[in-house]
């Protein structure tokens, strides 16, 4: 599986959009501060919404599509799910 997901500083915060085949491990890598960037320079930890693709193709053809998009439809995009915002990466570890 490849993951599209979506991180926030907090709600209606920063946003940074990314791709990984480990999301567990890479909420953890962002979450720990361990990789140096703009998710660590600015609190950008908190899983807000993702999607599974089965081939990573299909999966960076979504996050390049999703790059695209103005802000305000990213904000959807989540609310449409989470509307609270809330961290989404205790469900994913457990």
């Amino acid at each position: 599986m490849f993951y599209v997901y979506l991180l926030a500083s907090r709600k209606q915060g920063t946003l940074y959009l990314g791709i990984t085949r480990d999301l567990v491990r890479r909420i953890y890598q962002h979450k720990s501060k361990s990789l140096p960037g703009f998710t660590s320079r600015y609190d950008v930890d908190r899983l807000v919404w993702f999607e599974c693709h089965d081939d990573p193709i299909t999966a960076i053809a979504r996050e390049k599509d999703i790059k695209k998009w103005r802000r305000a439809w990213k904000i959807a995009l989540i609310e449409k799910d989470n509307p609270d915002w809330r961290d989404l990466y205790p469900e994913i570890t457990s």
